[in-house]
């Protein structure tokens, strides 16, 4: 089950449970709509994956015991580890290479 990370870990907006904005790489890295468009290039900063549109979890209980409220999303804010230039210098020699090959 995914962990629906609160923000993204780059500009630290926050991304609810659902948010149309974030966006996961397959280790659940989560980035706003904007940070992977405009900054990241499609290019997980963490492991050089590309991203998808994170699921919505379903907040009403059409079956039961499957929810939001009873698999709740996290509320540990993730930071990035790297700096600017070192986003920006991998993203860069990475961004030309297509996901699925990386």
């Amino acid at each position: 089950m995914l962990e629906l990370r609160p923000n993204c870990e780059y500009c630290d907006k926050d991304l609810p449970p659902n948010s149309t904005e974030a966006n996961i790489c397959s280790y659940e890295c989560t980035f706003c709509s904007n940070c992977v468009k405009n900054i990241l290039f499609n290019v997980c900063p963490n492991c050089g994956g590309g991203f998808a549109k994170r699921p919505i979890r379903p907040y009403s209980e059409r079956r039961p015991g499957i929810s939001l409220s009873y698999q709740t999303a996290s509320e540990k804010r993730i930071h990035r580890k790297y700096s600017d230039e070192e986003i920006a210098e991998f993203s860069g020699a990475t961004k030309s290479v297509r996901p699925e090959l990386r």
